[in-house]
């Protein structure tokens, strides 16, 4: 009986976290962020694109670390408080275990269940979707396309 009562739950509900940007929340599922690490001056490369701040050490890896609203867009900030999420890769590269995301912030913790409403709103680049959270439209990014822009740029 526990078995179903999990199962019911876990269908029902997922864990996200709310991370913070310059100029909007992201919504993840808790698994995509392996760790949160405090912010620290990138290595950085000539000729890079705007939304590639350079790369980062983490556990003897070198990471590419990047800001979601240059690369959507908008430009990137680097405020007091301003911290790294080192993500899990999902792109399938046997090589590229995780990258690294500018995060203006500590994400915050949630339940998400399945009647997570749509926000109506328009979608940046590399945005899947955007829903509303009480009053706050967040924003639901596409890793893998992040993660092939890396690529693209020859980054990763």
């Amino acid at each position: 009986m526990s078995q179903a009562v999990a199962t019911q739950n876990s269908a029902a509900n997922l864990t996200g976290l709310l991370v913070p940007l310059a100029d909007r929340p992201l919504l993840l599922p808790n698994v995509a962020v392996a760790e949160l690490i405090p912010y620290r001056a990138p290595q950085v490369s000539e000729g890079a694109p705007a939304w590639f701040l350079g790369q980062i050490a983490w556990r003897d890896l070198s990471l590419p670390l990047f800001s979601f609203e240059a690369a959507s867009g908008g430009q990137a900030q680097v405020a007091s408080g301003a911290r790294v999420a080192v993500i899990n890769a999902l792109g399938g590269r046997p090589k590229v275990k995780f990258i690294a995301l500018l995060v203006q912030g500590i994400p915050r913790s949630l339940k998400v269940g399945s009647d997570l409403a749509a926000a109506d709103v328009e979608l940046a680049p590399l945005e899947l979707g955007a829903a509303r959270i009480a009053d706050e439209v967040v924003r639901i990014p596409d890793l893998v396309a992040l993660e092939q822009m890396l690529d693209d740029a020859g980054l990763i």
